[in-house]
C-alpha cells in the first residue's frame, strides 16, 4: 500500500509582488523493489513536477504583467521613455542604430 510523503511545493517571494505557494501531494512509492512499481511512481512524480512548473510559469508571467504595467504606468507619470519589450526581443543580439529625427 503506498504512503504520503511531504508534497512537491515550491514558495516565492518577492520585493516587490505578493507572494506565493504551489504545493502538489506525492504518494510514495510501495515498498518494492519490482520495477514496475518505481516506473509509476517516476511517471507520477515528472507529471506532478511538470504540473508544478506550468502553474509558477502562469503566476510568474501574471507578476511580469504587472511589473510592466506598474513601469508604463511610472513612465507615463515622469515623462520617461517606455520599453517596447517586443521590438527589445526582436532586437536581441543586434545593434540597432537609432533612428534620426529631423
Amino acid at each position: 500500500m503506498a504512503s504520503q510523503q511531504p508534497p512537491l511545493s515550491a514558495t516565492y517571494t518577492s520585493p516587490t509582488n505578493a507572494p506565493f505557494a504551489v504545493s502538489l501531494p506525492l504518494t510514495a512509492a510501495a515498498d518494492s523493489t519490482a520495477v514496475e512499481t518505481k516506473a509509476k511512481y517516476l511517471s507520477e512524480l515528472r507529471q506532478s513536477v511538470t504540473s508544478l512548473q506550468d502553474r509558477i510559469n502562469r503566476e510568474l508571467t501574471a507578476r511580469m504583467e504587472e511589473d510592466k504595467a506598474r513601469e508604463a504606468s511610472a513612465a507615463a507619470a515622469t515623462g520617461g521613455k517606455v520599453v517596447d519589450d517586443e521590438k527589445e526581443e526582436e532586437n536581441y543580439g543586434e545593434e540597432v542604430q537609432e533612428e534620426e529625427e529631423d
